[in-house]
């Protein structure tokens, strides 16, 4: 794989990126008006979202930072994006350019005021694994075995601009509106100068170490302060494969259902024990290992539950509130879902919407045991997620919903389900951390 020499930093070169993607996009939508003229439109449609999806993310994989994070993001959308941009996008999660020898040095000489091979016994300039904020390498200190994450330079300062680019575009996708629309961009801007503060991650690490390491067949790496600073981390290397290419070749149901259950309980006692939860939860931060125990290495992206936002948004998975109209009314009003000033067909709408998706989505909790295997069960959350996503209706109304506090714990079901669905977990204890 090439390696990058440079990132664009200033805002001047990060928008000039953007624009000359912008120029291949509009060049290849010319091509699809001429392509749906001699063959099928579906084929040239296809062949439209695999052009423009390879054109974007080779943009955002050099801009790395903030802009390659959203597309990390987007790649869980699974039911939003057409697939050729999921199955792209998806690479953001653990598979990018990594810098050069020579910009590792550079950055880690800034951060430490030596070099690596000043610090460590062995210090692997190449690195293993890079992803949107930062890449891994591997060392080796007193007969240990370390990983190295190195932030790549400038991601912190242009986390702002970046944001300012990529808000027309997000509220373009995801039918957003002015309205309101502020305090969302202000929690995700909020999340990512988090997940660029290093020592912040260490610290909610070690936190999320000593509350979960109870927990059956999870593992946890250790963490060095001392070989760490705001934008280098240093851990113990853990050696397993990505859960997502285990899933792809795994054939022991047994094992399946272990690394689910152990995942299963892991999110459910962050959520309801510790009130704060691990918000990323795509393939590339978790591993398996050789004795089938699965490893949780990464711990950026952390979301509070506050206390007001927890009780009434878990209550609306009770089957008394679901089947209680006035109840259920009164739960969307105090979780923002609904406002007192909407129109009466804004109302019936919401009310209908977010009634037959949470019925569905929060069928697994009103069970003692759950077969998240089931692709049933899945193409429906997908039909519903698309039905309303898609619908005009939505498009004309100001989509705009729910409490900010719903952006990253709807993530963190969302990507949980289609990890427990990618593992094809079944049987599993929905209650399990109640014992823990």
């Amino acid at each position: 794989m090439k390696t990058l020499k440079s990132i664009p930093i200033s805002k001047i070169q990060r928008a000039s990126k953007l624009v000359q993607t912008g120029a291949k996009v509009g060049v290849n939508y010319l091509k699809y008006y001429g392509d749906k003229m001699v063959n099928p439109e579906e084929e040239a449609k296809e062949r439209l979202d695999e052009s423009n999806a390879t054109d974007i993310y080779d943009s955002l994989k050099d801009l790395k930072g903030s802009a390659l994070k959203l597309a990390q993001m987007l790649s869980m959308e699974k039911n939003i994006l057409p697939q050729a941009y999921v199955e792209k996008f998806s690479l953001s999660q653990f598979s990018v350019p990594p810098l050069s020898g020579p910009l590792v040095m550079k950055t880690f000489k800034k951060s430490f005021g030596k070099f690596p091979n000043e610090i460590f016994d062995i210090f692997n300039p190449e690195a293993i694994n890079a992803a949107s904020i930062g890449q891994v390498h591997k060392a080796e200190k007193e007969g240990k075995t370390l990983a190295v994450k190195i932030q790549y330079p400038g991601v912190a300062d242009s986390i702002l601009s970046d944001i300012a680019m990529i808000k027309p575009i997000a509220i373009k996708m995801f039918k957003i509106k002015g309205e309101h629309s502020e305090v969302y961009f202000k929690e995700v801007e909020g999340k990512l100068l988090e997940e660029t503060d290093y020592l912040l991650e260490i610290e909610q690490s070690k936190e999320v170490v000593a509350a979960c390491s109870h927990i059956p067949n999870l593992q946890f790496p250790r963490y060095y302060e001392a070989f760490s600073s705001k934008q280098i981390i240093t851990m113990d290397w853990m050696d397993g494969i990505h859960l997502s290419e285990f899933a792809k070749t795994n054939t022991n149901i047994e094992l399946a259902n272990q690394l689910g259950q152990a995942l299963w309980d892991f999110y459910l006692y962050q959520m309801h024990t510790l009130k704060k939860v691990h918000a990323d939860p795509h393939p590339g931060n978790f591993l398996v290992s050789e004795e089938g125990q699965l490893i949780a290495i990464d711990f950026g992206c952390m979301k509070i539950i506050p206390e007001d936002f927890y009780v009434p948004y878990f209550e609306l998975f009770s089957k008394d509130i679901l089947d209680d109209p006035v109840l259920f009314h009164n739960q969307l009003l105090e979780l923002e879902i609904l406002r007192v000033l909407d129109t009466q067909e804004e109302t019936l709408f919401f009310t209908t919407m977010f009634h037959e998706v949470l019925s569905f989505f929060t069928q697994p909790f009103r069970e003692e045991r759950f077969d998240f295997s089931d692709p049933v069960f899945f193409e429906k959350i997908g039909a519903i997620g698309e039905r309303y996503f898609k619908s005009t209706r939505t498009q004309n109304m100001n989509a705009n919903r729910g409490s900010r506090h719903f952006i990253y714990l709807n993530r963190m079901f969302f990507g949980l389900f289609n990890l427990m669905f990618d593992l094809q977990a079944k049987n599993i204890s929905i209650n399990n951390y109640k014992t823990l």
